[in-house]
């Protein structure tokens, strides 16, 4: 089985072992990869949140070649600092292409970027827009697929993404979790869809998944975040894959006891994409083997066509 996981936040500090800027665990970054490989990961797309990040999501994919790969772009909830750059938005967005160029080899998207009108304390709705538009620019002239973020935007989303969908070549809209409706809107624009634990929330979530043809999907863990928690809607169908003899996750202790060959409590991290992927084969009455290799075609014709993943 190879899987790859096209959306992981590994330059978060809980994957150092700091929650809240305190250590509260050795740095286990590498037990985390090497529980993502033996789960069946192949290759992880670092997510760039911001200039910053981008740039750290860069060094870690050198410090792991050929495992860990890198996104360049601003989050839409952290576009109010691009003004806040001390040359100003145009030097902001040069600079992030100068990352790009300077790192072909290991940056497979430009993003996240996106809107996200749930988060509007963050970053208010002309900001997001503005720099959602000049992110654009970017995959035009870099000829770079999209890592695309849409929440509770009422349909702009769509409409800047179907103004500018000429100027790239493809992207995900990664951790969906919208209508039947907004899944149908991006399938219609040519994208694919990313799953993830909040995507498997409610049972309304679970009908929509199940609707998106498997061609059209990616996976994904959004780690630390969304995985598929007891409360959430998936969970049931997860259980059915345990009983049938599906992949047992690892032991999870709080971090307080931590222990290298055990994932911490609370912090969703790569390996347990193989939950997200047996809930979305029982969804689409297929193989998990299956599902996987489908997956896996799909993900590296959009962000991996030249590169051997192994």
């Amino acid at each position: 089985m190879k899987l790859i996981d096209i959306g992981a936040n590994l330059t978060d500090p809980v994957f150092r072992g700091k929650y809240r800027g305190k250590q509260a665990h050795p740095d286990d970054l590498v037990h985390i990869l090497a529980r993502a490989r033996a789960s069946g990961i192949v290759g992880m797309m670092v997510t760039g949140g911001n200039l910053k990040e981008s740039a750290e999501a860069i060094r870690l994919s050198r410090e792991y070649p050929g495992q860990l790969f890198a996104t360049v772009g601003c989050h839409p909830t952290r576009t109010s600092e691009v003004d806040r750059h001390s040359n100003g938005a145009t030097a902001y967005f040069t600079e992030l292409r100068q990352l790009i160029d300077a790192n072909r080899d290991v940056v497979v998207a430009v993003g996240e970027c996106g809107l996200d009108y749930d988060r509007l304390h963050f970053s208010g709705k002309d900001v997001q827009n503005k720099y959602f538009e000049r992110q654009f620019e970017l995959a035009e002239a870099t000829g770079l697929p999209m890592f695309l973020h849409d929440r509770n935007t009422g349909g702009d989303f769509v409409r800047i993404v179907r103004e500018n969908r000429s100027r790239f070549s493809n992207g995900v809209v990664h951790s969906f979790t919208g209508t039947v409706e907004e899944a149908r809107a991006l399938l219609d624009l040519g994208l694919y869809i990313g799953i993830n634990g909040c995507s498997l929330k409610t049972e309304e979530n679970l009908a929509v998944v199940k609707s998106i043809p498997v061609d059209r999907l990616m996976i994904e863990t959004d780690c630390p975040y969304c995985d598929v928690r007891r409360t959430h809607a998936g969970h049931k169908l997860l259980e059915q894959a345990s009983m049938a003899g599906g992949w047992a996750a690892p032991d999870s202790k709080k971090k307080e006891r931590w222990a290298s060959d055990s994932t911490v409590k609370g912090r969703n991290e790569p390996c347990m994409i193989r939950q997200v992927l047996a809930v979305m084969a029982q969804l689409h009455s297929i193989s998990e083997e299956d599902l996987a290799e489908r997956l896996f075609e799909n993900t590296k014709a959009v962000f991996f066509k030249d590169i051997e993943l192994q």
